[in-house]
């Protein structure tokens, strides 16, 4: 089987070449000879395909693949060489082209491919947090009744207004007196 790019067949391939880079740190116990390794998980594949395009059909190719290239959406790919690596869309990373001399429409291409790994969608988050807003809902059960006191009791303290005023007043007198 050939290598397919978007639906079309990458007319004579040279080369395919991929990259697998896996990410491993390493964490060292303080006061003891060995090391732990912590398994990260691994980049996208990267894959690299030359060939050489010759005939018209394959300049559309190169075309379309420039759009793929400035929009940045995800395309299929097949073919048998990784297979194993069970790749079935990438993003179009890089696309060189090149006229190449002795034969008219005669072009080498360099296409550089990342794997496309579909993005997790993030779990929704409530900010508040259901145990939060049930507590303060416990906390504001009583407080409409409670208001309905407001009125009378604010009422109430005007009795008290003349002789607190006056109690001040003496404080007072009594502080600079003593100063």
């Amino acid at each position: 089987m050939r290598p397919m790019l978007a639906g079309a067949e990458l007319p004579q391939v040279q080369a395919v070449r991929s990259t697998d880079v896996r990410a491993v740190a390493e964490h060292k116990a303080p006061g003891k000879d060995g090391s732990m390794l912590q398994n990260l998980g691994r980049a996208p594949t990267a894959l690299t395909v030359h060939g050489v395009a010759t005939d018209p059909a394959a300049l559309d190719l190169v075309s379309t693949l420039k759009d793929r290239l400035r929009t940045g959406d995800p395309v299929e790919w097949v073919a048998d060489i990784t297979t194993d690596t069970s790749i079935e869309q990438v993003l179009v990373d890089d696309l060189q082209v090149r006229q190449l001399a002795g034969r008219p429409d005669r072009y080498a291409y360099t296409v550089t491919l990342r794997e496309y790994l579909e993005p997790v969608a993030p779990a929704p988050v409530d900010p508040l947090g259901a145990d939060i807003l049930a507590d303060a809902a416990g906390l504001t059960d009583g407080l409409l009744e409670g208001l309905d006191l407001a009125l009378p009791f604010s009422t109430g303290l005007e009795s008290f207004v003349t002789p607190l005023t006056e109690l001040l007043g003496r404080l007072r007198q009594a502080n600079a007196a003593s100063g």
